[in-house]
């Protein structure tokens, strides 16, 4: 018989319950796509099927690993110049500037999917600022994906991965060919940290960090979601840090965020409450 658009919409309604992302019903047909593996690895036969014990088991981890396998992991090196050459040249430099003195900086790629961008930055710190080889950098990374993670902390990646965007003398000094992958080096892997969250819950709220990349993934929330996330965000920026969103996207929240263009990208610096 196939799925009914109820069970489509149990399936969305799920999605949502546990990572907060908004799928419309005219993409229902990635379930298929997406969840093949998943239903194999189970020796379920149909969407049908799976919907099925869903409702029968009521299972978190099962509706944890479909919610992880519907999320888009959309990635590369250095993905969008603009926001990197925007933090070579004035963001870290400022930066690095006021922080002189603790010798500290702590940047977090949000929603990191295989860890790309937390690795551009550490190649990109490395290479143009190699004087913060003495000092305390962390650059941490999280997805709500557990799989991507793991990706992340292993740190290999196939060619076609190391192709889009990772410029070869990067590639050459900073990875070790294993069989056909690439893998970071260890003074890499050293200065970044990946750990399993969820962008919507506030368990990451008591940590403070100098600049925070949220790109390219505002565009899957409500609007409700996006100004959850972007409170949460505010409170752990420090009050000279920097947010990077995607190309596309803008908090919306005048009373939170100035936006400044620079260099051909826009950044934005966290209000306080007396310069609303």
């Amino acid at each position: 018989m196939g799925c009914t658009e109820a069970d489509f919409a149990y399936l969305r309604a799920m999605v949502f319950e546990q990572s907060a992302n908004v799928l419309d019903a005219s993409r229902d047909y990635l379930f298929s796509q997406r969840l093949g593996h998943l239903m194999r690895a189970m020796d379920i036969e149909s969407l049908e099927q799976l919907v099925a014990v869903l409702r029968a088991q009521g299972s978190t981890m099962l509706s944890r690993s479909i919610a992880e396998a519907m999320t888009v992991n959309e990635t590369s090196f250095f993905r969008d110049t603009g926001p990197f050459d925007l933090m070579q040249y004035e963001l870290l430099p400022a930066l690095i500037e006021r922080r002189k003195k603790c010798r500290r900086l702590r940047l977090w790629s949000a929603a990191c999917s295989s860890g790309q961008e937390a690795y551009s930055l550490a190649m990109l710190i490395r290479e143009h600022f190699p004087h913060l080889n003495e000092w305390q950098i962390e650059i941490f990374g999280t997805d709500i994906s557990v799989e991507m993670i793991q990706r992340s902390q292993k740190g290999r990646y196939q060619r076609i991965e190391v192709n889009r965007g990772l410029p070869a003398r990067h590639l050459l000094k900073y990875f070790i060919r294993v069989d056909d992958e690439w893998e970071a080096r260890p003074e890499l892997k050293s200065m970044c940290l990946f750990q399993q969250r969820n962008l919507t819950h506030a368990q990451m709220l008591f940590e403070k960090y100098d600049g925070i990349l949220l790109r390219n993934v505002m565009l899957y929330f409500s609007a409700e979601t996006r100004c959850q996330v972007l409170q949460n965000v505010h409170n752990m920026l420090a009050p000279d840090g920097f947010l990077v969103l995607g190309s596309s996207e803008q908090p919306g929240m005048p009373t939170h965020w100035q936006a400044v263009l620079s260099r051909k990208a826009c950044y934005y610096k966290p209000l306080s409450p007396d310069m609303r």
